[in-house]
C-alpha cells in the first residue's frame, strides 16, 4: 500500500524522489512527503493529496541535497492530514523516519515515551519510531535503529536519516517489502522497483529481520544482531516502459489489450504438445511428490481468490484430486488440517500480499509443500515458496487487477494439464486441453477488437446503483470477478451469484433498474442458466449476456448480448472476463472517475 524510495548519491536528490513517488501511485495512497539532508540538517516537506500538491510545495519552498527519504501513505492511524504524513521527525527534528507496515503496540510504547518526557505531533504508529531512535541513539543510527525495533511488535519497512549520523540511509524490513538499488558512487531504497527502475537495474531484496546501511560508496546487510550478511544481486529483466501508459488513457485500459500477450507470455514454452502434457520446470516437486497428493488447498485473497476457485473445478474434475479455496486473511485462523501429503497453491500478483504470505508460512509450520503462483519475480512469496510457477505477465499497475487475473487462470490449467496427466487424463484429451489454450491469445485478440462493443452496453449502467452477475460452473467465479471489478472502480454495488441461487434471495431486487449481466457460453450448463435468463426477464430486469454462439432460447430475452469465441469449458472464465472488465473499465469512465487509483483501494494489500 503506502511507498517508500530513498537515494544517496551526488545528484540533486528531490527530483530521483518525486520521481519514485510518481511510479508508487498505483499503490493507494492519501498523503506524501520527502526528508532531505540539505547539508545542514534534516528537513521536511508534506503534502495532503495527489505527489503534484508535494510537487508543488517543494517547488515553492525548495530544499536542496544530495540524499533524502520519501513516502506516499495511505491512512491507518489518523486521519490523512499533513501532521499525519510521513516522514516523521523525533523531538529534536534530528531524525526523520519513513514506515510501511502496522505497530501493533504502538499504544504502549507511546505512552511510555511520553512518560519520559517525549512529545508527539501526530496520531500515527510510526511517529513511535523515530523517538525511540532518538532515545536509543549512542552511537551509530543502525545502532539505534537496531535497539529501536527490538521493542516493535508489528510489520515494518522503514528507511532512516539523522543528522547525527549524516551520511546514510539506514533501512530494515519485517512483514513489508523493501529492496535495495546499487548504483555507480549511489544507492537506492524503495518499496517497489517501479520507483529505481528508471536509475538502475540492480537489485538486493531484503528478507524478513534485515537490516541495511547505504552509503555513497556501498552498503552493507545485517541481522538484528548486527552480524554481517551476504546477499545475491538480482537483475530487473523488464523495462521503464512497461510501466509507463504507452498511448492508454489509463494504465487498466493498457493492461487490458496487453492480454494477448501476456497470456502467452504465461504458456511460452511449458506446453509440449505432441505429449498432451505442460512443463512446468518450478514446482521443484518429483513426479512421486505429485503423485502421493491426497489434498490441495489454494489460498488468496481477492481476484486471485477467484481464479482459485476457477482452478479448484479444474484440478478436481481432471486431476480428481480434492480442493479446498480458502481466503488467505481466514486461513491461519482456523487450524486448518495440513498434512505431508497436502500441497498448499498461494496465489498473489505482487508476490507480497500479507494475509496470503502469513498462510503460506503456516502452511509449511503444519508440513505441507507450498506452491506460488506470483507475477513479481524476487517476492517474498517467491523466496519463500517450495516451488511456483510465474505468471511473466509484467508489470500491473493498474489496482483493479485484470491481465494478472487471466494468466492466473492459465497457470492454473497448466498445472491442471500436468497433475491430470500423471494421474487419469489420456494423451488425446491432454492435446485438446493444449490445443485449446493455444488458441487463446488469438480468441482474446478477437474479442479486444470489438471493444467498441462494450462501451454502448456501458451506458445501460450509467444511473444503476445495484447490479447482478449471474453464472454457473466454471463461470460462477467468473461472475464474482466481474462484479468485483464493477465495484472497485466505478463505486456502483454488485453482487456474483451461482445463477440457480438468484430465486434463493436475490431475485427480490429485480426490476426494470437492476442490471443483470448473465455469462452463458454455451457449455455443459447452458440449458440451465437460459431458464435463470427467463426469470429475470419475468420481473422486468434488464438483461447482459456474454454468449458464445447464436440460441434460439435467448432470442428475445436479451437487451443487449455480447459473443465470445467457443472454448472449452474450463477456459471460458478466460474468454469471458475480458468483456466484463472492458465493462467495469467504460462505466467508471462514463461517471468520470479515477480508474487506476480507485479510493480507498490499493494495489498490494501489505498489512493484515
Amino acid at each position: 500500500m503506502c511507498g517508500i524510495v530513498g537515494y544517496i548519491g551526488s545528484q540533486v536528490a528531490t527530483p530521483i524522489l518525486i520521481d519514485g513517488l510518481k511510479r508508487l501511485e498505483y499503490r493507494g495512497y492519501d498523503s506524501a512527503g520527502v526528508a532531505m539532508m540539505n547539508g545542514e540538517g534534516v528537513e521536511l516537506r508534506k503534502a495532503v493529496g495527489k505527489i503534484a500538491m508535494l510537487e508543488a510545495a517543494v517547488t515553492s519552498d525548495p530544499i536542496e541535497g544530495s540524499m533524502g527519504i520519501a513516502h506516499t501513505r495511505w491512512a491507518t492511524h489518523g486521519p490523512p492530514n499533513e501532521s499525519n504524513a510521513h516522514p516523521h521527525h523525533d523531538c529534536t527534528n534530528t531524525i526523520a523516519v519513513v514506515h510501511n507496515g502496522i505497530i501493533e503496540n504502538a499504544n504502549g510504547l507511546r505512552k511510555m515515551l511520553e512518560s519520559q518526557g517525549h512529545t508527539f505531533t501526530s496520531e500515527t504508529d510510526t511517529e513511535v519510531l523515530a523517538h525511540l531512535i532518538e532515545t536509543a541513539f549512542d552511537g551509530t543510527l543502525e545502532d539505534a535503529v537496531i535497539d529501536a525495533l527490538m521493542l516493535i511488535e508489528g510489520t515494518y519497512g522503514i528507511a532512516v536519516i539523522s543528522q547525527r549520523d549524516p551520511d546514510k540511509i539506514v533501512c530494515a524490513r519485517k512483514g513489508s517489502p523493501l529492496l535495495l538499488g546499487l548504483g555507480d558512487g549511489e544507492q537506492y531504497v524503495a518499496s517497489d522497483v517501479a520507483a529505481i527502475l528508471k536509475h538502475t537495474r540492480d537489485v538486493v531484496y531484503l528478507d524478513d529481520g534485515e537490516l541495511a546501511v547505504l552509503t555513497r560508496e556501498g552498503y552493507q546487510v545485517m541481522n538484528l544482531d548486527a552480524k554481517r550478511l551476504e546477499k545475491r544481486v538480482s537483475k530487473i529483466d523488464w523495462d521503464i516502459e512497461q510501466i509507463e501508459r504507452g498511448g492508454f488513457d489509463h494504465f487498466m485500459l493498457k493492461e487490458i489489450f496487453e492480454q494477448p500477450t501476456t497470456i502467452c507470455n504465461t504458456m511460452r514454452g511449458r506446453i509440449v504438445l505432441d505429449d498432451g502434457m505442460s512443463k512446468l520446470g518450478g514446482l521443484n516437486l518429483s513426479r512421486d511428490e505429485l503423485l502421493n497428493l491426497d489434498r490441495i488447498i489454494i489460498t488468496a485473497c481477492g481476484t486471485s481468490w477467484h481464479s482459485a476457485l476457477i482452478g479448484k473445478m479444474m484440478i478436481e474434475q481432471y486431476a480428481r484430486i480434492p480442493v479446498e479455496v480458502e481466503y488467505a486473511s481466514e486461513f491461519r485462523y482456523q487450524n486448518p488440517i495440513v498434512t505431508n501429503r497436502t500441497l498448499c497453491i498461494v496465489i498473489s500478483q505482487s508476490g507480497e500480499t500479507a494475509d496470503t504470505l502469513a498462510a503460506m508460512r503456516e502452511a509449511k509450520r503444519r508440513g505441507a509443500k507450498t506452491l506460488g503462483l506470483v507475477n513479481v519475480v524476487g517476492s517474498t512469496i517467491a523466496r519463500e515458496d517450495d516451488g511456483g510457477i510465474y505468471l511473466l505477465a509484467g508489470p500491473e499497475i493498474g489496482v483493479a487487477s485484470t491481465k494478472a487475473f487471466t494468466s492466473q487462470v492459465v497457470a492454473l490449467a497448466l498445472l491442471t494439464l500436468k497433475l491430470a496427466r500423471l494421474r487419469s487424463m489420456s494423451m488425446v484429451e491432454g492435446r485438446t486441453v493444449g490445443q485449446a489454450l493455444e488458441r487463446l491469445p488469438d480468441q482474446v485478440q478477437e474479442i479486444l477488437d470489438r471493444a467498441g462493443e462494450i462501451d454502448k452496453i456501458a451506458e445501460m449502467f450509467k444511473g444503476a446503483h445495484n447490479a447482478l452477475y449471474l453464472g454457473r460452473g466454471y463461470n460462477f467465479p467468473t461472475a464474482l470477478e466481474g462484479a468485483l471489478k464493477l465495484k472497485e472502480i466505478s463505486y456502483i454495488h454488485a453482487e456474483g451469484y451461482p445463477a440457480a441461487e438468484m430465486k434463493h434471495g436475490p431475485i427480490a431486487l429485480i426490476d426494470e433498474n437492476m442490471p443483470v449481466v448473465f455469462i452463458a457460453p454455451h457449455d455443459s450448463v447452458f440449458d440451465k442458466v437460459v431458464s435463470n435468463v427467463q426469470e429475470v426477464k419475468a420481473r422486468g430486469g434488464r438483461v447482459i449476456a456474454i454468449t458464445s454462439r447464436s440460441e434460439s432460447d435467448l432470442e428475445g430475452k436479451m437487451d443487449y448480448e455480447f459473443r465470445i469465441p467457443e472454448t472449452i469449458d474450463m477456459l471460458y472464465p478466460i474468454l469471458a472476463a475480458i468483456p466484463l472488465q472492458l465493462l467495469a473499465y467504460h462505466v467508471a469512465v462514463d461517471r468520470g472517475l479515477n480508474v487506476d487509483q480507485p479510493r480507498n483501494l490499493a494495489k498490494s494489500v501489505t498489512v493484515e
